[in-house]
C-alpha cells in the first residue's frame, strides 16, 4: 500500500520528467544539434515518452481519487487515443512508403475528441451544477462568437488550399474539433463567473496550443511544408502534459447557489460587438456562410442574455420593493409602510373624513416563546397577523412593526371600546392549556388629537402602555396619588382648584364626543398638569409682583419637568403629551414648543381654557379674584390668540348657561385681539 506522501512523491517525479521531456524536445527542435541517433531517440523516444507519461499521470488520478473519476477516465482514454495515433505512425506508418490516407491512426485521433467532449460536460455539470441559466447564455454567446470569427477568418485560408482529398477534409476536421474544445472551455469559463480555477485555465490553454499546432499543421500539410521533429511536435506534447497536469489540481469548493456574476454581461457584450462587427463586414466582402450563421446566433443568444436580464432586474426590484415595506414573518406592513400610510391618512384627514390608529402589544408572548422556543412563536406571530388582517379587512390595513407589536389604521372614528376595535383585539388573543396570550390596546385619532405620523403612533403607545399597566398591576395608582398628595402640601388651596378644573374639563369634553378613556386621561392630565411646579422656588411661585424675564425662563421649564415626572409611571405616561402642551397657545406663541392651532393636542386645549377661567375666578398672590362674567369675557376677547375658538365657544356657551344666562355665546367668527401680551397671559401665573 502506497502512503499520500509516497504518491505526492511520485506525481512530482512525473511531473518533472514531463518538464524535462518537453524542455528537451524543445531545445532539440530550436537549436537542431546532434546526430542521426539523437535526433530520432528525441523526435520519437522522449516525444512518446512524453506523451505516455501525460497518459499515467492522467490515468493515476482515475484510479487513487474516486471524485470525478468517469471525467478523468474519459480524459485518459481520450491521451490514449492520441498517443495511440502517434504511436501508428511512430511505428508503422513512418516506414511505409505510401501511407494510408486516411489511416487508422486519423481514426485513433479523431476518436479523442468525443472522449474529451464527454469528459469536460461531466466536469462543467459536476463542479458547475448550480450556474444561473444568464452565465450559460454567456458561454454559448461568446463560443458562437468565437467560432463565428474562426469561421470567417481560417475556414476560408483552408478552404483554399483543400485540393478536395479526402485526406485534407479529414486534416480540417482537426482544428474544427479544437474549437469545439475551446468552446467548452470557455461555456466553464462562463459559468465560473470568469474564475475558473488552476484545472479549466490549464485545460483551456492546453486546447488552445492544440488548436493553434493543429491549424498550423493544416496549412503545412496542404502547402507540403510539414516537417517532423519541428517546434510544431513540441506544441502537442506541451498541450497534452497541460491536460494531464489538470487532473492533478486542487478542486474549487462546489457551488451552493446559482452563481451571480453579472459582469460577465459586458464580456457577452463584447462578443457581440464581435459578431456584429463580422456581419459588417459580411455586407462588403464575402464571408463563408458558416460564419454569418454563427454570428447570427451568437447576436441572438446575446439578446435572449439581454431579455432574461431585465427580467431577473425587474423582478429582483419588485422583491425589493415588498421586501422594503413588508414584515418578512407575518406579511403583514411593516413599520416603513406603517409610517408612509400615517403620514398620507393624517395629510388627506379632516374632521368629516377622519382615521384611527390603534397600536397593540402583546401580554404573555415572552412566557410563550421562553416555553416553547422561538419557532412556536414565530408561528404563532404569524397565525395572530393573519388574524389580525382578517379582522379589519375592509376598514383599514394591519402592520407588524417588529416583535409582538402590531398595529391598525382605520378609515373613520373608533374608539377603544368599538366592537372593530374590539375584533382586532380578539385576534391578537390566543389560549391553550398551558399559556394565554393576550394584548393591550392604545387607540388615538386623528386629526382631532393628533396631525403627525409621529404624534399619532406615540399617542396610541402611550395609551397602550396606560392600559397594560392597569391590567399588570392594580388599577388604582399610587404614582397619582403620592404626587398630588405633594401638590396639596406644596399649596394647600390646590385640591378646591384642580376640583374645580376637572368637573370643567370632564364637562367640555363631553361636549366633544370624547370617550370614556380620554375623559380619564383628560382629567388626570388637568389634576397633574402643574405639577412640574413643584421644581419651581417658592419666591417666584408667590411672587405678588410681575416676574423678570429670568425669572420666567424658569417658569416655562415646568411643562417639561412636569412631563419628565409624568413618564416614569407608564400608567400616566398618555398624560404626559397633555400637560407638556398644556400652555401652548393658539397663534403659536406658547412653550415650550411654540404649537398653534390644531398642532396642540385637544385635550391640552380644553385644560387651558378650563384652567384660565378657573384662575381668574379665585384669589392668587398676584391678583384677585374676578367675577365670572368677567371671566368670560376675558376668555372670549382671546379666543383666536390664546384659546382655541370653538373651545371657547364651548366653555362660554357651558358657562353661560350656568352662571349668566343674558350673556350671548361666543361668535367664533368673531375674534378679538388678546388683552395681554405673551408674556402675561390670562389665567394662572405662567
Amino acid at each position: 500500500m502506497i502512503s499520500a506522501a509516497s504518491k505526492a512523491s511520485l506525481l512530482r517525479v512525473a511531473i518533472a520528467a514531463l518538464a524535462l521531456g518537453v524542455a528537451a524536445h524543445a531545445t532539440h527542435a530550436l537549436v537542431g544539434v546532434g546526430g542521426h541517433r539523437l535526433d530520432d531517440f528525441i523526435e520519437n523516444g522522449v516525444y512518446t515518452g512524453v506523451e505516455l507519461l501525460a497518459v499515467a499521470v492522467c490515468a493515476a488520478r482515475v484510479v487513487t481519487v474516486a471524485e470525478d473519476r468517469w471525467a478523468w477516465g474519459l480524459m485518459a482514454f481520450g491521451l490514449l487515443a492520441w498517443s495511440g495515433g502517434d504511436l501508428v505512425w511512430t511505428l508503422w506508418l513512418d516506414n511505409v512508403a505510401n501511407p494510408p490516407a486516411p489511416s487508422v491512426a486519423d481514426g485513433l485521433y479523431l476518436v479523442m475528441y468525443p472522449a474529451m467532449y464527454v469528459s469536460w460536460m461531466l466536469l462543467i455539470r459536476s463542479r458547475l451544477r448550480h450556474v444561473g441559466t444568464a452565465q450559460w447564455l454567456d458561454g454559448v454567446a461568446v463560443s458562437l462568437t468565437i467560432a463565428a470569427i474562426a469561421a470567417g477568418l481560417v475556414l476560408p485560408a483552408i478552404l483554399r488550399l483543400n485540393s478536395g482529398h479526402l485526406m485534407d477534409v479529414v486534416n480540417l476536421a482537426y482544428p474544427l474539433g479544437d474549437f469545439t474544445l475551446l468552446a467548452f472551455v470557455v461555456v466553464a469559463f462562463s459559468l465560473s463567473g470568469w474564475r475558473p480555477g488552476r484545472t479549466w485555465l490549464l485545460l483551456g490553454a492546453g486546447m488552445a496550443i492544440s488548436a493553434t499546432a493543429d491549424l498550423i499543421y493544416v496549412y503545412q500539410a496542404a502547402e507540403n511544408a510539414y516537417v517532423a521533429g519541428g517546434i510544431l511536435d513540441t506544441m502537442w506534447i506541451v498541450a497534452m502534459s497541460l491536460l494531464a497536469l489538470a487532473a492533478w489540481q486542487p478542486s474549487r469548493p462546489r457551488a451552493a447557489r446559482p452563481v451571480a456574476a453579472p459582469h460577465t454581461i459586458a464580456i457577452t457584450a463584447v462578443s457581440a460587438c464581435g459578431a456584429l462587427g463580422l456581419l459588417v463586414y459580411a455586407a462588403f466582402d464575402h464571408v463563408t456562410a458558416p460564419a454569418v450563421g454563427l454570428a447570427a446566433a451568437a447576436l441572438l443568444v446575446t439578446w435572449l442574455r439581454g431579455a432574461l436580464t431585465y427580467l431577473q432586474n425587474v423582478t429582483t426590484l419588485r422583491h425589493s420593493a415588498a421586501d422594503v415595506f413588508t414584515d418578512g414573518l407575518s406579511g403583514l406592513g411593516n413599520r416603513r409602510r406603517l409610517m408612509e400610510d400615517l403620514d398620507a391618512a393624517i395629510r388627506h384627514a379632516h374632521h368629516e373624513r377622519p382615521s384611527t390608529l390603534a397600536f397593540f402589544d402583546l401580554n404573555g408572548f415572552k412566557r410563550y416563546n421562553d416555553t416553547f422556543g422561538h419557532a412556536a412563536g414565530d408561528s404563532l406571530l404569524a397565525r395572530l397577523g393573519a388574524g389580525l388582517d382578517r379582522a379589519v379587512a375592509g376598514h383599514g390595513w394591519a402592520y407588524r412593526l417588529g416583535g409582538d407589536e402590531f398595529c391598525v389604521l382605520l378609515h373613520g372614528s373608533f374608539s377603544r371600546q368599538d366592537a372593530l376595535i374590539a375584533a382586532a383585539a380578539a385576534a391578537l388573543t390566543e389560549k391553550g392549556a398551558a399559556f394565554t396570550v393576550g394584548t393591550s390596546v392604545g387607540v388615538s385619532l386623528m386629526p382631532d388629537e393628533a396631525t403627525s405620523a409621529r404624534a399619532a403612533l406615540q399617542l396610541a403607545d402611550q395609551r397602550m402602555y396606560a392600559e397594560k399597566a392597569r391590567t399588570t398591576r392594580p388599577a388604582h395608582s399610587g404614582t397619582r396619588d403620592a404626587l398630588m398628595q405633594l401638590l396639596n402640601e406644596r399649596t394647600p388651596d390646590l385640591h378646591e382648584h384642580v376640583d374645580g378644573v376637572g368637573q370643567l374639563v370632564l364637562t367640555l369634553g363631553r361636549e366633544f364626543g370624547l370617550d370614556a378613556e380620554q375623559l380619564d386621561e383628560l382629567l388626570r392630565a388637568a389634576e397633574l398638569h402643574d405639577i412640574g411646579k413643584l421644581a419651581v422656588p417658592d419666591d417666584i411661585l408667590h411672587k405678588p409682583g410681575p416676574l423678570n424675564s429670568a425669572e420666567w425662563q424658569f417658569m416655562r421649564q415646568h411643562t417639561l419637568v412636569g412631563e419628565r415626572i409624568l413618564t416614569v409611571d407608564p400608567a400616566l405616561r398618555p398624560i404626559a403629551r397633555l400637560v407638556r402642551a398644556s400652555h401652548e397657545r393658539w397663534d403659536g406663541r406658547g412653550y415650550p414648543d411654540g404649537l398653534a392651532g390644531p398642532q396642540i393636542p385637544l385635550g391640552a386645549r380644553i385644560i387651558t381654557a378650563c384652567d384660565a377661567f378657573e384662575a381668574m375666578t379665585s384669589d392668587r398672590c398676584y391678583q384677585g379674584a374676578r367675577g365670572a362674567s368677567d371671566a368670560i369675557a376675558e376668555l372670549r376677547r382671546n379666543a383666536g390668540s390664546q384659546f382655541d375658538p370653538a373651545v371657547i365657544d364651548a366653555l362660554c356657551r357651558l358657562l353661560s348657561a350656568e352662571l349668566s344666562p343674558g350673556i350671548p355665546p361666543l361668535d367664533g367668527a368673531r375674534l378679538s385681539a388678546p388683552a395681554r401680551d405673551a408674556e402675561t397671559p390670562i389665567g394662572s401665573r405662567r
